[in-house]
């Protein structure tokens, strides 16, 4: 060891003995000194905040629950987390081995003190496992509050309950069996244990929940810079929620339980269908939680065949409620716990569960804990007698802040969005790319974003995303948006006092929704190859997803593939409603209802803008004899022709193909014309494999009308245009169809 690293390590030996004496039990001492200077006082830092903490409450059961056990120790699958010397141990502080308690701890063993987190193997953490198996690295100090505020369960944990159990039928009551030393194991409750905050906050990257097979949910709460760890939020001493910095951003809150109150604006759908999309999420997760236990009940009683009661305050929590009064039953003045247990009742119990016993889980992670519990009703929805009707709750957020959705959760594996990705798919990639004066360069192999590089992985928007924070509230100031044709486009009409555009927030949008492609970057892709020869080196051209901005200024964008010498319209601008915040809330992006009402009176709900068609449209482009249904409608026959003669024309080219909307890359082989994608050898799906340049700009034309599912209302005479011309450069039938 080198002079520099012992003097370091001696160093901290020697802040660590301090601190140790200055929090020990004992009063400290003084050395004499001379009768000419008064003795030297040590203070200890933060003593009296740290002796008001849960952390060193000397009557709390977390410390006192083993000081009559027999023998009088704490045990070593209990001592991590309720004793110093068990905490030290772990860490291996005290010379044994890293990530195990070696010994018991004797009882009682006090409470926690100073040197539980001050000590050199504690300072050094910047990781933490939790029981899932799942690793965070790259921590901070909130790593030593991870270690134990992670529970004691997890997904893992109750999959392998279901497994050794060997279960196959999951609403049946499971039997108890014979472990490897004969003794009889019940299937029972799996508690995750108390206070699981750090679980909570990290979600789906913690995995403490009882995760649905199939389901997406959401990683860690990011919520703003600076307060969204442990000690971001709390005081690492006193543990209490520093409250007064909750109220720069959330108005009206001045105690700890007016933080119930809280709500997002992202968070504007009405999660436990009570009709109240204002009260705090708090007050959502509590009406999920009582649905659930409502929903648990009638499947214990209906399904397992004995009712169920919870006491949150009694182990095991579950016990048996034959008479159904809601209360435990009893038997020789106990309570009766639960043994009537199905694998599908155990995963909903312990999601219930794990959402009470975190009481801060609606600040923690709100948006995981809502996942949990709507889908632990949905799992038992079908086996009850009165399911839930689902469509009155909500799962998941608007799309900019549905962290569980794909767009999100592509990069998961990776831990970061690349650069080409971030702008639009991160938290911070938008800001970046302004603040960095990014744009987007048009080459020969494609578009390349400039100002932005890759980003961690994030659970939606924030903020921040949008918001300029150095000038907030406002949005970032945008005229000029780069589009991937390499023309600039924007919103801004109006000049401020020195000639120039002033921003407009619409601007904003459409630096996101334009799409990844254009006319200019088909035709670069395909430049020199013969229009009907196959050729295995073309693969699909996807537009990308809710290119709207694109749609709206039509043929000045060039998103959607334009034919040589057809004329095509521009930026729509003829609609009274013509910029995206005219038609769409910016946080909830639902489309303003009221604000079509105005003008098209047989609009009565968003199931209704389909219908929608101007007054003054009179022409059957369609030639279906109709002239009062609505634009969507025209567009879908074309659409559907479409679809039709790219169908024909690659089986004449000799290979059948078929598109499917949700799987990339959208277009497969279908040799037995079947309608499905056909099968490699290893089951996966055949991606289309014999484009010609002609079939390429019309399946992208196709593609790109599905891909922008409002492109009826953005600008549909553009869109009727690039489908008719795909149609016809097909050679496929337009002659009863008309083109704007």
């Amino acid at each position: 060891m080198s002079l520099k690293k012992m003097l370091v390590l001696l160093g901290v030996m020697i802040i660590a003995a301090v601190i140790l004496v200055a929090c020990g039990n004992k009063t400290p001492t003084t050395t004499e000194a001379p009768a000419t200077t008064a003795a030297p006082v040590l203070e200890i830092p933060f003593k009296d905040a740290f002796l008001g903490s849960g952390h060193a409450d000397t009557t709390a059961e977390a410390f006192k629950h083993w000081d009559s056990a027999n023998p009088a120790e704490i045990p070593t699958s209990c001592a991590k987390c309720h004793s110093t010397a068990g905490y030290i141990d772990f860490l291996g502080g005290d010379g044994s081995a890293v990530g195990a308690v070696d010994k018991a701890v004797p009882a009682p063993a006090g409470t926690f003190s100073c040197t539980t987190c001050h000590n050199p193997a504690a300072i050094a953490l910047t990781s933490v496992t939790f029981p899932s198996g799942k690793q965070v690295d790259n921590l901070g100090p909130e790593a030593r509050c991870m270690q134990c505020h992670q529970g004691r369960e997890s997904k893992v944990s109750v999959d392998k309950k279901i497994s050794d159990f060997k279960i196959t039928d999951v609403d049946a009551v499971v039997a108890p069996i014979k472990d490897d030393k004969g003794n009889t194991v019940n299937f029972g409750f799996i508690n995750v244990h108390y206070f699981a905050a750090g679980a909570t906050l990290y979600g789906s990257q913690a995995q403490m929940g009882y995760e649905y097979d199939g389901k997406a949910y959401d990683p860690k709460f990011r919520h703003v810079e600076g307060y969204d760890t442990c000690l971001g939020c709390h005081d690492q001493h006193s543990l209490q929620v520093k409250v007064e910095q909750c109220a720069f951003c959330h108005e009206g809150v001045k105690t700890v339980d007016d933080l119930k109150n809280n709500r997002e604006p992202s968070s504007l759908v009405d999660y436990n269908g009570n009709g109240d999309t204002k009260e705090g999420i708090y007050y959502e997760i509590k009406g999920l939680q009582d649905i659930l236990y409502g929903s648990i009940q009638m499947y214990a009683k209906e399904v397992a065949g004995t009712g169920i009661a919870y006491d949150p305050a009694a182990y095991p929590y579950w016990f048996a409620d034959a008479d159904g009064d809601g209360k435990a039953d009893q038997k020789d003045g106990k309570s009766v716990s639960y043994a009537t247990w199905t694998a599908r009742l155990l995963k909903a119990a312990y999601n219930y569960q794990a959402s009470v016993k975190d009481p801060g889980d609606f600040a923690h992670n709100a948006k995981y804990v809502i996942e949990l519990l709507y889908d632990s009703i949905a799992d038992l929805n079908g086996k009850i007698s009165k399911p839930v009707d689902m469509n009155k709750l909500a799962r998941d957020d608007a799309g900019h802040f549905a962290g569980d959705t794909e767009a999100f959760r592509h990069w998961d594996n990776t831990g970061e969005v690349p650069a080409g990705c971030a702008k639009c798919h991160s938290a911070g990639g938008m800001s970046e790319y302004i603040h960095n004066g990014g744009t987007l360069v048009v080459t020969k192999s494609g578009v390349q974003i400039t100002g932005v590089v890759g980003q961690p992985v994030a659970n939606g928007f924030m903020c921040v995303t949008c918001h300029d924070e150095s000038n907030w509230p406002n949005r970032y100031a945008v005229v000029n948006v780069p589009f991937p044709s390499g023309v600039s486009l924007t919103f801004s009409t109006e000049k401020d006092d020195k000639g120039n555009l002033k921003p407009v927030d619409a601007n904003l949008c459409i630096e996101c929704h334009q799409g990844r492609e254009s006319t200019v970057t088909v035709n670069n892709y395909l430049a020199g190859k013969p229009l009907d020869t196959a050729d295995a080196k073309i693969s699909f051209k996807n537009v990308h997803y809710f290119a709207a901005g694109a749609t709206l200024f039509g043929t000045d964008a060039k998103g959607a593939y334009e034919y040589d010498k057809q004329t095509y319209l521009g930026y729509n601008a003829i609609h009274p409603l013509n910029k995206c915040t005219d038609c769409h809330d910016v946080h909830a992006l639902n489309v303003k209802v009221d604000a079509c009402k105005a003008c098209h009176t047989n609009v009565a709900g968003v199931e209704d803008l389909q219908k929608i068609r101007a007054t003054t449209d009179t022409t059957d482009w369609n030639g279906n004899g109709d002239t009062s249904e609505g634009v969507y409608a025209e567009i879908d026959s074309f659409r559907s022709a479409l679809y039709a003669a790219i169908q024909t024309y690659a089986e004449k080219n000799g290979t059948p193909i078929t598109y499917n909307a949700a799987s990339y890359p959208y277009f497969f082989v279908d040799a037995d014309k079947d309608g499905k994608p056909d099968k490699n050898d290893k089951g996966a799906n055949i991606a289309y494999n014999a484009w010609t340049p002609r079939l390429l700009k019309a399946a992208y034309n196709y593609q790109y009308s599905i891909k922008d599912p409002g492109a009826f209302a953005h600008n549909p005479k553009y869109v009727l245009q690039f489908l008719y011309d795909s149609i016809k450069d097909l050679g496929g039938d337009v002659s009863k169809f008309k083109r704007p």
